[in-house]
Order: structure tokens, then sequence, then C-alpha cells
């Protein structure tokens, strides 16, 4: 049993402990490629979250990971087949939900491990952080903890380099073989303060790309994803040591 996932706690462990800091990965169900799992950003959720969790408790934070949310917002993938959608205004119940339980119970920090680029969390955590004052609310997408081009040739962000790495990594029986895999292509908008990306309208996913994936794979490969997540993992240990040892009314410097 790792007594900082909360899947694996038991009654007999939790009924006279309280943590200070909850966890709540949230990923997607969606496609990848060709080559790559509808599950990859649950997957990697559960990896990064895991993994960073443990570090984090070896260094004294008292902290549990809960079982990752696996459906994200895919509203501009509609006509993918099996892309799983739920909707801001949903994933604001749900985690209103979540967040009433924690307040209620003593457990006053709640961090969100982000892993779909699709998700959004910050204005449903303004809203909500008025409604629980006690609460201290925070999100984080792993993806963004590092600069990737230290650690892939590639760019991209959808089923890219480093998306088929790590999961090259953890799930290798997953992944089919790299000649298999579309390349990621993606076609550019129109309009140039959306191509200069001060300006935003949401992509319609089947129109920028022929094979789901958003940057070219080929060069990806299971050592790369192995060195990308042992660091990603310590970024995101370290932050949730640092929530965890936050006091509310003592954030600022």
């Amino acid at each position: 049993m790792k007594p900082y996932l909360l899947a694996e706690s038991n009654w007999k462990t939790l009924k006279d402990h309280r943590f200070e800091l909850a966890v709540l990965p949230w990923g997607a169900t969606e496609a990848h490629n060709y080559h790559m799992p509808y599950g990859t950003d649950v997957y990697e959720a559960d990896a990064v979250a895991s993994e960073a969790g443990r570090k984090a408790w070896e260094k004294g934070a008292n902290v549990t990971i809960m079982p990752t949310i696996p459906f994200g917002v895919n509203t501009g993938q509609s006509d993918i087949y099996l892309d799983i959608n739920l909707n801001p205004s949903t994933q604001l119940l749900i985690l209103k939900d979540i967040i009433t339980v924690l307040d209620r119970q003593g457990t006053k920090k709640l961090l969100i491990l982000n892993s779909h680029g699709g998700n959004d969390f910050k204005t449903m955590l303004r809203e909500l952080g008025l409604q629980f004052p006690d609460m201290m609310l925070f999100t984080c997408n792993w993806f963004q903890a590092l600069d990737k081009t230290k650690y892939f040739e590639e760019a991209g962000d959808h089923a890219d380099e480093m998306e088929t790495s790590i999961i090259m990594h953890l799930h290798p029986e997953l992944v089919l073989p790299l000649d298999q895999a579309g390349d990621g292509a993606e076609k550019k908008s129109k309009i140039q303060g959306i191509k200069e990306k001060w300006a935003w309208a949401e992509r319609k996913w089947s129109e920028v790309t022929e094979d789901t994936g958003i940057g070219n794979p080929k060069k990806s490969s299971p050592e790369k994803g192995k060195k990308y997540l042992e660091d990603v993992t310590d970024k995101v240990a370290q932050l949730m040591v640092d929530i965890c040892q936050a006091k509310a009314g003592n954030l600022y410097e």
C-alpha cells in the first residue's frame, strides 16, 4: 500500500489521519494519432501524480493523490469517434462536489494536476474560491512545467514526440510501431492574430489535423520519456511540498 494514494488507502489507516493537501489528477479520453491509446492523458496523469506524490511524501509532504478523472473538455473534437466530452460547466459541478467534501472534512488545500490541454480550471477556481473561502485552490499543467526543447527535437502539443516518448516508457505494449504513426502535421489558422497566439478560437480538430495528432512523433524513444518524467515529477513534487508548507494569509513576500 502506498500511503499517498487514496485508491490504495484503507479506513483503518485513514480514520485517524487528515491530509494537508489533496491532489486531483484530471485527464481526457481522446484519439492520439494512429499509434497511441485513447487513454494517453489518463496514463500520463496517473504516472505523474503517483511518482510526484511519492517524491513529495518522502520529503515529508502530507499529501493524498485522488483517482484520476478520465474525461475532459473535448468540445472541438465532437466528430472524432469516442472522444468523450465533459463541458466546463460539468467540470465545475464535479469540482464543487469534491471541494465540498474536502472543506467539510478539514482538508483545506486542493491541487488539480491537469493532463489535458483542453481543460482550463482557472476561471472555475476563481468562482469556487468565493464559495469556499477557507480552501486554498491550485491548478497546474504538468506538461508546461519544463522546457520541452531540452528533451525533444520536434515541437507539438498532442500525440507528439513528448507524449509518445512518455507512453513508450510507461506502456510500450500500447504504442504501435512508429512507422504506423501519422506525421502530426498541423494546419494553421488563416487569421493572423490566432497565428501569433494573442487571439484565440477553438480548433476544429478534424480540420486542423488528418491523423488527430499535432507534432511529429517519429523521433520518440522510451529513453527520452523516462528522462523527462524523472525531471517533471521532481518539479511537480516540489510544488506539492511548497503547497503543503504554505500558510493561509502568508503566501506572498
